[in-house]
């Protein structure tokens, strides 16, 4: 079993903190740990938030205390289950590439010592997991980059980068949720609202544990797609990807 640490995070949550690289096989320990968390419904607990290598729980301690919480959490955890596969959500995701849509797709190009053409062919050929949502509401930290088109930050980043924006910042990918200051290499742009800050408690269209594969579309299709996502009419293409369970 995988070692791990209870901490206490503040009053009101704690953060279990798992001893290992982090990896795809770290990241389905804790969705598959977050998953029999959720099934159990602890009294009091009110949050769950998983990241690269840790899990912060948020809870009511006027309804659970500390140590009790504590144990609750450790026998969980160390509850032999059946290891096996699972079935993940696999989003695809329209992006346009390059022109206004993606203005730094030239750079990433450059220093990869590539075309453009490359740089898409190779940037939608993976199929790349959520480690966490972070940064901003709803931003998906991506891993699984391909290393030939990673590229460093920008040296001066952007007062303001638009929604939806898609780039590449060294090793990872990710999307821009809202518009936002940031440093990443801009290469294209989904039409996909990735949160809904209007409703209740936010909604948000990836969750830790999915897996994204993005495709290119024409500045045409783009439009079509953003004028169907503004409607309500969009069918989002989701299918499932059959993962190798690996729980501590």
């Amino acid at each position: 079993m995988m070692e791990y640490s209870i901490i206490p995070a503040g009053d009101k949550a704690v953060k279990v903190w798992f001893h290992d690289d982090v990896s795809p096989g770290l990241n389905t320990t804790i969705q598959r740990f977050c998953d029999r968390l959720e099934a159990i419904n602890i009294a009091g607990v009110t949050e769950l938030v998983p990241a690269f290598d840790s899990v912060t729980i948020y809870y009511d301690p006027t309804i659970i205390l500390y140590e009790d919480l504590h144990r609750e959490i450790s026998e969980i955890y160390e509850t032999p289950v059946k290891n096996g596969n699972y079935e993940a959500r696999l989003i695809h995701v329209p992006v346009v590439y390059g022109g206004e849509y993606g203005p730094d797709l030239q750079r990433v190009a450059d220093h990869n010592n590539l075309a453009t053409d490359e740089v898409i062919k190779r940037h939608q050929a993976r199929e790349y997991l959520i480690y966490m949502i972070g940064f901003l509401p709803g931003f998906p930290y991506l891993g699984g980059l391909d290393t030939t088109i990673a590229t460093p930050r920008l040296e001066n980043p952007r007062a303001s980068t638009f929604a939806g924006a898609v780039g590449i910042a060294h090793e990872q990918t990710g999307i821009y949720p809202v518009e936002s200051p940031g440093g990443w290499n801009i290469i294209g742009k989904t039409p996909l609202h990735l949160v809904d800050l209007e409703a209740d408690s936010g909604s948000f269209l990836f969750k830790a544990g999915d897996f994204i594969r993005f495709f290119e579309v024409s500045e045409k299709e783009f439009q079509e797609i953003e004028k169907q996502v503004n409607e309500g009419t969009y069918q989002l293409d989701i299918s499932k990807k059959e993962v190798e369970e690996d729980v501590g």
